[in-house]
């Protein structure tokens, strides 16, 4: 593998983790604000701690889902992006033509 395919498969792969740790982010921005917004709705402390416990699940399991993916992608990283480079390659040399 070239130096240059290393080097776009590493833009792509930083690209791809920047965009789903900026999703993480933004879906915890969502739930926490979504949680202060009703909070003065809630006349009973049990509905509360569901929406607290529903609110953390959420949160927890997709913030574990995308690392796992960021994780997969980074040990697969080679075989995925390279792939798609390739593939866009391609696709512009058969434009070209």
């Amino acid at each position: 593998m070239t130096d240059t395919m290393k080097a776009r498969i590493e833009k792509m792969f930083r690209g791809d983790a920047m965009f789903a740790f900026g999703f993480v982010v933004a879906l915890w921005c969502a739930v926490i604000f979504v949680f202060f917004s009703v909070k003065p709705l809630m006349t009973d402390s049990g509905l509360s701690t569901v929406l607290i416990c529903a609110g953390a699940f959420v949160l927890l399991f997709n913030t574990a889902a995308i690392v796992a993916m960021v994780r997969h992608y980074a040990h697969e990283k080679d075989f995925i992006y390279g792939l798609d480079i390739r593939h866009l390659d391609e696709m512009r040399a058969a434009k070209g033509k």
